[in-house]
């Protein structure tokens, strides 16, 4: 469900700006994106994210700078932002229940981005194509300032947006029909006649979607092969079977999200819609592999089964969040918004209707929790089952367990017996690793000594 509101943000966005259906958009969006992918596997999706990248900060960069000169400066953002009620730093409220707190968004955002960051296969992937592991910590450490500084963009650029449309809310004037084409008309509103920036906007947002999608694609089709068809089922398939099973899932998996932003658009918020399904893979992966780093006597058993309740926790919290919201039984506050001058500034007389918010006391529990602690629960839930469980199925050996599987943190709930194993788990590692290497080195020079008998000696 992630791939779908990856296609669906930049198509509405395309929409807003030149009136052409959103579906057509995103059928051409996925067709752009699953040929390159297909074609030039991760190689191409790397140096495409890269630019991709670049363009979407310039064009996030260019409207924040153009829209804070057209509004009179920093100081007006501000100023009509803190007037609005739209500065809260001091929520401290206790509650799950409550969409945005201090303690939700700080906890359920470290935790999140932790999980990203340290387990995601899109980000694992990276890590393993660079070529050692310093390498690797330093993207980490750029990814981390790069995504610090592009939220705190979005973050302003919010606040440019409400700050401009303070006095006349474009969705109560029925100027829009959904929140998240605030941003659109913004930019065609603002920089609109500025020639080049509608499009520098657009190809913004495409980047964003692009990277996300290739990077998706990519890195589920790898899993598949790897995890899938060569570790759970077996299967031993030639390199050039592989290359074709590869391009099948990822047009399979292109066509079906295709098929989904139907599903999507219909559907509450996308921030929320994307944070609340991430968040349960997020919990589910990091909390595997956190029950095996902190929880010594973990075994096999106890993992799947802390995965399985794990999922089956953060899928009932975030899929019968957005049922109850999508049914109407859950409505999510919105703070108060003013339209005193639509009616001076575009001529719009808005029909205000107050919005009764319903009594959610009857629903579910857990279908009223934030999207925000939906990770750190998937989390939770995992490693206390999973220990659990391992406990009572049968607990690893610790004497002859590897210590260098196990958190220093924790080591010192292994017995001296144990020492005699470390490093073995990852020596075995590392011989499979140079093998695979020597064994693709020989290839690379066969191949070559081939190419040179078959062309001759030269004249």
């Amino acid at each position: 469900m992630f791939l779908p509101i990856v296609i669906y943000v930049p198509s509405l966005a395309f929409n807003q700006v030149t009136g052409i259906d959103v579906h057509l958009i995103g059928s051409v969006v996925c067709f752009i994106c699953i040929f390159y992918t297909v074609i030039g596997g991760l190689k191409a999706v790397v140096y495409s994210d890269t630019w991709q990248i670049i363009v979407m900060f310039i064009s996030v960069i260019v409207l924040v700078i153009l829209g804070t000169i057209a509004i009179g400066g920093p100081s007006v953002v501000w100023n009509r932002s803190g007037a609005g009620g739209r500065l809260i730093f001091n929520n401290f409220n206790l509650s799950m229940y409550e969409r945005h707190t201090v303690y939700g968004v700080v906890t359920g955002g470290v935790i999140f981005w932790t999980a990203f960051n340290g387990v995601n296969q899109t980000m694992v992937q990276r890590y393993l194509s660079l070529p050692n592991e310093k390498e690797s910590k330093k993207s980490v450490l750029m990814f981390t300032v790069g995504v610090s500084l592009f939220v705190s963009l979005c973050v302003y650029s919010g606040l440019l947006v409400f700050a401009t449309y303070h006095k006349c809310d474009p969705m109560t004037a029925g100027r829009i029909t959904q929140d998240d084409q605030l941003l659109p008309l913004y930019v065609m509103e603002t920089v609109g006649h500025l020639r080049g920036v509608p499009g520098l906007f657009i190809a913004g947002v495409f980047g964003a979607a692009l990277s996300s999608l290739s990077v998706v694609l990519n890195a589920t089709s790898a899993v598949v092969l790897e995890d899938f068809v060569k570790g759970c089922l077996r299967i031993s398939i030639t390199e050039k079977n592989a290359t074709h099973l590869v391009k099948i899932v990822i047009l399979v998996l292109g066509a079906m999200s295709m098929g989904f932003v139907f599903v999507v658009e219909r559907m509450g918020g996308v921030l929320v819609m994307a944070t609340s399904l991430s968040a349960i893979a997020a919990g589910t992966t990091f909390g595997v592999f956190t029950l095996g780093m902190v929880i010594p006597w973990s075994s096999s058993i106890g993992a799947i089964t802390g995965a399985v309740a794990g999922a089956a926790l953060s899928g009932t919290i975030s899929f019968g969040g957005q049922y109850s919201m999508a049914s109407g039984n859950i409505v999510l506050h919105k703070l108060p918004v003013n339209v005193d001058l639509c009616e001076a500034d575009y001529g719009i007389t808005p029909n205000v209707t107050v919005i009764n918010y319903p009594d959610e006391s009857h629903i579910f529990a857990l279908f009223r929790i934030s999207y925000h602690w939906i990770t750190p629960i998937g989390i939770l839930t995992t490693v206390v089952v999973g220990a659990i469980v391992s406990l009572v199925t049968g607990k690893t050996d610790l004497a002859r367990l590897d210590p260098e599987l196990i958190s220093p943190v924790v080591q010192f709930l292994l017995p001296p017996e144990a020492q005699r194993f470390a490093g073995t788990a990852t020596s075995g590692i590392r011989n499979r690793l140079r093998n695979a290497e020597n064994a693709a080195l020989m290839q690379e020079v066969s191949s070559s000594i081939n190419l040179g008998e078959v062309q001759g000696p030269s004249r």
